[in-house]
């Protein structure tokens, strides 16, 4: 484990390949942490790839540097975090691929500096930057169902569920969101240590609040959420990954993203897999990175 200070925060985050191969950024989602990309590391770094793979803020031993920091969860934050860790690494352009939160902040640094980018991998959707205008309008009643846990995040009931039973919480979202993933208990709490980090919840909070409206960001970052709300393309070339038995985004026949991507794309659909792509499906992730690598 190493650390690094970028921006808001302490970020600490796993290393592995060579330190002139071509670098991976792999960005994990909630509620999951860096072990995510354990196989996927170990596949790419064979191959002479350098991968780097931080804690969001609020996992793991990521912390802020500041105690006037808001705690926030949103996009905007995910994305100028991912930002900010490039810079104060060195890394001038790098594949990044990341899924659920993760996927969030690699689509806006794809977006908004395409310069950075060689290439992307995203899953659960594709292009993950929120419509945070648009969220104030219902979805059909099936998406509406699978976001019970964003709307008990609205509440203090929420909040105190979440602080009393993260671990109880998180496991069960694991078990419905990839509902054919046989994981063990040792591969859950090893990822759930991370869970324990004092602005967990805090951040964990903001961010399902903020995406619907019913909680202000930080003024800090309102600019950059502004170009956000305009939905930018991606211009990278892109591969979509989306597992067909996702148990928070169902698979859709359509590509409705598909629109946002204006460079090569790709979209694979996988069966067998659900939310937490990397940890179920790790050599078609990795395969996935080597493809956009070639630019």
């Amino acid at each position: 484990m190493k650390t690094i200070e970028a921006g808001a925060l302490s970020v600490a985050y796993l290393e592995s390949g060579p330190a002139d191969g071509p670098v991976a950024i792999l960005l994990h989602g909630f509620p999951y942490d860096v072990h995510a990309f354990d196989a996927v590391a170990e596949r790419l770094s064979g191959q002479g790839w350098r991968c780097v793979v931080p804690y969001l803020r609020g996992y793991g031993a990521t912390r802020f540097l500041s105690s006037d920091t808001l705690r926030s969860g949103q996009q905007a934050a995910l994305g100028n975090d991912l930002l900010a860790f490039m810079d104060a690494l060195g890394i001038e352009r790098a594949v990044l691929g990341g899924y659920d939160w993760g996927g969030r902040a690699a689509c806006i640094v794809a977006a908004l500096w395409p310069e950075r980018v060689v290439g992307l991998v995203s899953c659960n959707g594709g292009y993950n930057i929120q419509d945070i205008a648009g969220a104030k309008h219902p979805a059909d009643p099936d998406a509406e169902f699978r976001y019970w846990y964003q709307y008990y995040f609205h509440t203090e009931r929420g909040v105190e569920g979440l602080s009393r039973n993260r671990r109880e919480l998180t496991q069960f979202i694991w078990k419905l969101w990839s509902p054919t993933w046989n994981f063990d208990q040792a591969m859950f709490d090893q990822s759930a240590e991370a869970f324990d980090n004092p602005d967990f919840v805090d951040v964990v909070i903001h961010s399902y609040r903020h995406r619907f409206g019913v909680a202000a960001g930080d003024g800090d970052l309102d600019a950059l959420e502004q170009r956000l709300a305009d939905q930018p393309d991606i211009t990278v070339p892109t591969v979509v990954l989306d597992g067909a038995d996702d148990g928070v985004h169902p698979l859709q026949s359509d590509d409705k993203g598909a629109r946002h991507f204006t460079g090569r794309y790709r979209r694979a659909i996988v069966p067998g897999v659900g939310h937490n792509f990397p940890q179920e499906a790790p050599e078609v992730f990795a395969d996935a990175v080597v493809e956009v690598g070639r630019g």
